[in-house]
């Protein structure tokens, strides 16, 4: 073979085996591009740093918990959770047996000790007529006048003893302080009740609260709004804030009052409210809101997942405040960018992605 002809021959075999080579590495990058998995992606929302929203639950101003001051079991129970009742009311009663067994016997005490303060006195008046006619010493008068006296706290401390069993009988049936409706009813018929034991949580009539919980590092504001359902606002203004964080759900608890509500909004009702968060440590950092999905805690704090460039990072997050749905954090967050709001527990640093359509 000639070697013009030989030259051009293994030209050919090159060209075509740099082909293959590279339809290889095509085949090999569209493979790894189908690969990556669709996540789901919000674009993060940035929030304005001098307001925060939170829920509020309305609350009345006094929730009395009521319970027997005596012990025993309970014989009825007349009202349930979320009826109204009136000032006087019977709510429960105890059974009466023991309470009126008892009262009979402080009954005989204090006859038996009228009775001994009687014979005493008639004995020192017998003494003292007989020292008069020098037949009795003035010992025997001085022994006479002791049992007197004797005999009468005898009688007193029964006749205490009687008022107190008399008053305890009054106490087998538990009646509302006040008129208002009743939250709470834990007690039921057969139940045996110590003096003291929550039965009951009564929510009276009358003036009615805002109850906000905000997060541990926000001391709630002197003043805020309330927006109601219906898109009216009342204004707020603190009444009382718990002085420590409670432990289970890190929150700091305050109730605010707030003028005319409407009676149609019962106990319990959820609205929302509004404060200014200047004096928020954590209101000088960029604060976004973003999915509750989007959060993930898998042992290294909060944390979203930024996608740049179809690969994953992660970006250390502060939660500020949560609902059912948002969470508002602080972070290294720009507007515009987005960030996985969906099963961040199966994601990877560097993992490479496909976004789906929004």
């Amino acid at each position: 073979m000639p070697v013009a002809h030989r030259a051009a021959l293994v030209t050919a075999i090159a060209s075509l085996l740099a082909l293959t080579t590279a339809c290889h590495r095509t085949s090999d990058a569209n493979a790894a591009a189908d690969a990556a998995p669709y996540v789901r992606t919000v674009t993060v929302a940035p929030v304005t740093a001098s307001s925060r929203a939170l829920s509020g639950t309305v609350r009345a101003r006094f929730e009395s918990p009521l319970a027997f001051q005596v012990g025993g079991r309970i014989l009825t129970r007349q009202a349930d959770a979320g009826q109204s009742v009136q000032a006087g009311q019977v709510l429960f009663t105890l059974d009466p047996i023991d309470l009126e067994q008892a009262l009979r016997s402080a009954e005989a005490d204090l006859k038996a000790a009228e009775a001994a303060l009687r014979t005493a006195q008639a004995d020192f008046e017998r003494f003292r007529q007989l020292q008069d006619s020098q037949f009795v010493s003035a010992q025997a008068v001085e022994r006479a006048a002791l049992a007197v006296r004797q005999a009468q706290s005898g009688r007193d401390a029964a006749a205490a003893r009687f008022a107190q069993v008399r008053n305890a009988l009054g106490y087998a049936q538990l009646r509302s302080p006040a008129a208002g409706v009743l939250m709470e009813v834990s007690g039921q018929p057969g139940q045996v009740v110590s003096a003291g034991q929550p039965v009951a949580v009564l929510a009276q009539a009358g003036e009615r609260e805002i109850e906000v919980f905000f997060p541990d590092d926000v001391l709630p504001p002197p003043a805020g709004e309330a927006v109601l359902p219906d898109g009216q606002t009342r204004p707020l203004t603190l009444r009382e804030a718990a002085p420590m964080v409670d432990a289970s759900g890190r929150t700091r608890r305050a109730r605010y009052t707030v003028p005319n509500l409407p009676q149609a909004l019962a106990l319990g009702s959820i609205v929302s409210t509004r404060f200014a968060d200047g004096g928020n440590p954590a209101a000088a950092q960029a604060q976004w809101r973003v999915p509750i999905g989007a959060l993930d805690e898998r042992g290294h704090g909060p944390r979203v997942w930024r996608v740049r460039d179809g690969r994953l990072e992660p970006v250390p997050v502060r939660v500020l405040a949560l609902d059912d749905r948002q969470a508002t954090v602080a972070g290294a967050l720009k507007a515009g960018e987005h960030v996985v709001a969906l099963g961040t527990h199966l994601l990877k640093d560097d993992m490479r992605v496909r976004e789906l359509a929004r």
